[in-house]
Parts: structure tokens; sequence; C-alpha cells
């Protein structure tokens, strides 16, 4: 199946949902090329950036299961290839 690269953000406003968003992205974990976290404590928000190459079909359920989750928005940017 063909895969394309993503770059998936997400912003984290409700730290109850931490737990839960780390078990999606264990769940998916044969996809992620990396992830990078900054806690931005003047906002009391956390920023997530997630690279991963995967089916669309699977970066598109990973993004709406993120955004579903309480205090969590996530945005998908595809690359063109």
């Amino acid at each position: 199946m063909e895969t394309r690269v993503a770059v998936i953000s997400i912003l984290v406003e409700q730290p109850e949902s931490v737990s839960r968003l780390n078990e999606l992205l264990h769940a998916y974990g044969e996809y992620i090329i990396g992830r990078m976290g900054i806690p931005y404590k003047a906002k009391n928000i956390n920023i997530i950036s997630v690279a991963i190459d995967a089916p669309q079909d699977k970066i598109n359920a990973l993004t709406g299961a993120l955004g579903k989750l309480c205090g969590v928005t996530a945005k998908a940017a595809y690359s063109k290839a």
C-alpha cells in the first residue's frame, strides 16, 4: 500500500487527555518517524509535532481520533509525494 509523509500538529489544552493521546500514538507507532513535544508554560498548553509515514487512511484515522480527545486539537499537513 502506498504511503505518504505527513506532520501532525497537536495542541493539548487538557492535561487529562495526555494518557489517551499517548496510547493512540503508541498504537500507530509503526508509522511514526519521530515526535517533538514542547511544554509552553506561559499559556499552559503542550505543543506536539509528529512526523509520520503511513497510508493516508491511517494518518486521517489517527488525526481524527486525536482531535476527538477533550481539549486536544490536531491537524495534518501532507507531503506532495
